[in-house]
């Protein structure tokens, strides 16, 4: 005879409070972030040393704001027909803070980039994942 070894709700074994606090995770030790969807904008900036100096910039602004710990995944997109050109997940309290982070970016003050807010439920531990990435890459931006 078969038994239902499903449960729709089971306490985790190994449950770290503190651990969950510090995340500001919820009882499913998920969060709120916002995914911020970069895409081409409407500017075209044919000069390569103005080009170069506006995603320097770009480059600079996710490296201040990683360390912060603000912005906790940010990626360059492969071709797509969307335009789609990259993206970020900020740990931020409200779209109007990611909206005031985002105008320091000067790609996207140049209008280089157009950016789309969503407000996205993932896992709480997703900062975690930063220190080990920074013993991994051998180069930075």
């Amino acid at each position: 005879m078969l038994q239902n070894t499903v449960k729709a709700q089971e306490t985790a074994t190994v449950f770290d409070q503190a651990l969950a606090d510090s995340l500001g995770a919820d009882a499913y030790g998920m969060r709120n972030y916002y995914l911020v969807m970069l895409r081409t904008g409407p500017a075209v900036i044919e000069d390569k040393s103005i080009r170069d100096s506006l995603f320097r910039g770009h480059m600079n602004n996710i490296s201040q704001l990683a360390e912060s710990g603000q912005l906790v995944v940010a990626g360059p997109l492969a071709a797509n027909s969307l335009q789609y050109r990259g993206l970020f997940i900020f740990k931020c309290s409200s779209e109007e803070e990611v909206r005031a982070l985002l105008q320091a970016d000067p790609t996207i003050e140049a209008k280089l980039f157009d950016a789309d807010i969503i407000r996205w439920y993932g896992s709480a531990a997703l900062p975690c994942y930063l220190p080990y990435h920074r013993k991994i890459e051998k180069t930075r931006h």
